[in-house]
């Protein structure tokens, strides 16, 4: 028996037809001690809705399907290698395809009798997701024989456009050149260094002594003004780059606290969409046993009613040769009787002659 060929056929099947066909073919594999085909067959599983679904849209629209494998080659090496212009290309088409794609795998499951739930839909967008960013799961749509939903994260995130980094822009004047030219040009138009004034006091000296209006006392004073060193002051322009300094490290701690707190938040995204996946898993897994358990029980029954059905008959031909056995006994007896009289009438009718 050919596996492959039976496993094209099932898995073409509707998931409720799966499991009744699936063992019909065990049984021919055994009956033909063909013990490799029975175990492979046995070993197929139950595709869910979702995976059927899907499937069937890889089955049924193959130009669509290699273009989204095509998309996933292309999605998968440009995370491989960084490709931004690969990555904001391809990102782009992504999720529209993906929307689309599970909307005609739906109105196919339509077509062959099946309707599908939103949350269903949710999850062949979810499957579809899973064939593009993992091969190996794209090898299985591929050929039709997806079984299952992938779990929520699959390979890589989804990337936005806007979040590839783009072509580095010219350099601009840096933040100190600024500063420094604003802080000196306010520095020439006050004529001031300060909170003492020293200078604008000695300008003002030397303008009215060449005015000639200047008393000699006055010039003394300026002149001892002028001899006394200046105080001892930082810079305006260093204390703004301190200042600047220090804002760009409280934005970086800020952007850490942010990046940290957007990890923790992706860590537990990525926990529940696990733990929604597992308890999906086992929903599916539950659903398969209950209906497969369903299906032995039916076959049980049947087989029950068809041995109460024998035990029955057999029965009821049991009492029925009884009876003929006790009217053969009957049958006998009368017989014997009637013979031992025909034999007294005969011996009589001997012993007559005989006198």
């Amino acid at each position: 028996m050919d596996v492959e060929e039976v496993a094209e056929e099932l898995y073409g099947l509707r998931p409720a037809e799966f499991v009744a066909a699936r063992d019909t073919y065990v049984a021919r594999a055994r009956a033909a001690k063909d013990a490799r085909a029975a175990k492979a067959i046995a070993a197929l599983r139950r595709p869910s809705l979702a995976a059927w679904a899907a499937n069937r849209l890889a089955r049924q629209r193959q130009p669509e399907a290699q273009q989204f494998l095509a998309l996933g080659e292309t999605l998968r090496e440009a995370h491989r290698t960084l490709d931004a212009e690969q990555l904001r290309a391809a990102s782009g088409q992504r999720q529209q395809l993906i929307t689309a794609l599970a909307r005609t795998a739906g109105a196919l499951a339509g077509e062959a009798g099946l309707s599908v739930s939103d949350t269903v839909l949710h999850e062949i967008e979810q499957t579809l997701h899973g064939v593009l960013a993992d091969r190996h799961l794209a090898e299985q749509w591929s050929r039709g024989r997806l079984v299952k939903t992938p779990e929520a994260v699959v390979g890589f995130p989804p990337v936005a456009p806007e979040a590839v980094p783009a072509a580095r822009a010219p350099a601009a004047a840096t933040p100190e050149a600024t500063g420094t030219a604003g802080t000196t040009g306010a520095t020439e138009a006050t004529g001031t260094t300060g909170a003492t004034g020293t200078t604008g006091a000695t300008e003002t000296a030397g303008t009215t002594a060449t005015a000639g209006t200047t008393t000699a006392t006055d010039s003394e004073e300026a002149a001892g003004a002028a001899e006394q060193p200046a105080p001892k002051r930082r810079p305006a322009r260093g204390a703004d780059a301190r200042r600047r300094r220090e804002l760009e490290r409280a934005r970086v701690r800020e952007l850490e606290r942010a990046r940290t707190a957007a990890e923790e938040a992706d860590g537990e995204v990525a926990l529940r969409e696990r733990e929604l996946a597992e308890a999906r898993d086992a929903r599916q897994a539950a659903a398969e046993a209950a209906e497969e358990a369903a299906e032995r029980v039916s076959r049980l029954e049947h087989e029950l009613h068809d041995g109460r059905k024998a035990r029955q008959e057999a029965r009821t031909a049991s009492t029925t040769a009884g009876k003929t056995v006790t009217t053969a006994e009957h049958a006998l007896r009368d017989a014997r009787r009637a013979a031992a009289q025909a034999a007294g009438t005969v011996q009589d009718l001997e012993g007559r002659n005989r006198e």
